[in-house]
């Protein structure tokens, strides 16, 4: 199965060229709030998009989960992807491009962010399956809905595999296959953690890889814990929320891997992996605190997400050094 990866302008009027997606890191930027009012910290998130990129990563993902866009109006959405755009530019990261996460609930309102976030200088969507009536959200429905977004939207999609965040709704490698055949749907995020899944989608589609341009669809591992697995399976990429506290290391695991360091990489993954597990359990706030331990910003999650005790943040200091000691000598 050969698909379209998009970029080189679909039937139904898309723009004719965007930045590509290359293989490599993507972390979905945390949101920063000012800690009193929690209003958008502009300036913290124009210097965080600019040190991740220098540090190595690919791309970017703005309004994602860890982006906290359950917690941010549309305007705010559009505002954190209009600043992550002039940081990248004003620094010179002109081709970096940014992933933009634009679900809502309706199709007609989910095309309707597309087409402000492009204008917000956005790339590419993310987007999860609608959930909210889930009792009528069968294998169906959500094939519908894709394939209607996909129609109307001037960015291409990436489909987003989160089960967690969506009632439990976990498309199959049989769905995002056939989803895949659309030339404006373009990548799957596999945060469901299935590698599995991740290779019968990636060997299906023709993934890109290191190694090889495929198609150019996008298969990303959802999580950095699993970086080299990813590879392994045929991925294209991880977008992780770990990658927002240490992208050095999340880089260096995945170049090595593609340079034939297999060895040096699967040991650098254990590391990675060990470390990467503090923040997962602690979630977004548990990675705001560590951003702040070792960066010196980060603050807090928007309410209702509690703020870390002074203890618990001292045990995400403590158990991430380890992780954090290699960052720091990249």
């Amino acid at each position: 199965m050969t698909v379209s990866n998009g970029t080189n302008g679909a039937s139904n009027g898309h723009r004719a060229s965007r930045r590509p997606l290359p293989c490599g890191i993507y972390a979905p930027t945390m949101t920063f709030f000012d800690p009193e009012t929690e209003d958008l910290d502009i300036p913290t998130i124009k210097k965080h998009a600019e040190r991740l990129v220098k540090d190595g990563l690919a791309g970017l993902v703005t309004m994602g989960s860890n982006g906290e866009a359950a917690h941010c109006t549309r305007e705010e959405k559009l505002a954190v992807t209009q600043a992550t755009r002039e940081a990248l530019d004003a620094a010179g990261l002109t081709e970096t491009p940014i992933i933009v996460g634009a679900t809502e609930g309706s199709v007609r309102g989910t095309i309707e962010l597309c087409k402000l976030a492009e204008k917000a200088g956005g790339d590419y969507v993310l987007l999860l399956p609608p959930s909210y009536f889930r009792a009528l959200m069968d294998e169906q429905a959500v094939h519908d809905y894709f394939a209607a977004v996909a129609d109307g939207s001037p960015l291409p999609l990436i489909l987003y595999n989160y089960p967690g965040a969506v009632s439990g709704i976990d498309m199959d490698s049989d769905l995002l296959i056939k989803l895949a055949a659309h030339p404006n749907i373009v990548g799957t995020k596999f945060t469901c953690g299935n590698t599995g899944k991740l290779t019968r989608v990636a060997l299906a589609t023709n993934a890109k890889t290191p190694a090889s341009e495929g198609s150019g669809y996008m298969a990303f591992g959802g999580m950095c814990d699993f970086t080299v697995q990813t590879l392994a399976s045929g991925g294209s990429g991880i977008i992780a929320g770990g990658a927002n506290v240490m992208p050095k290391v999340c880089v260096k695991v995945w170049n090595l891997y593609a340079e034939g360091k297999t060895e040096e990489a699967i040991a650098l993954q254990k590391t990675l992996s060990k470390g990467d597990w503090y923040l997962t359990k602690a979630a977004i706030a548990g990675t705001k605190s560590a951003i702040q331990s070792y960066f010196g910003y980060g603050g807090y999650p928007r309410r209702p997400l509690k703020r870390l005790d002074d203890a618990k943040v001292a045990y995400i200091e403590e158990g991430i050094r380890e992780v954090m000691k290699v960052e720091k000598s990249l």
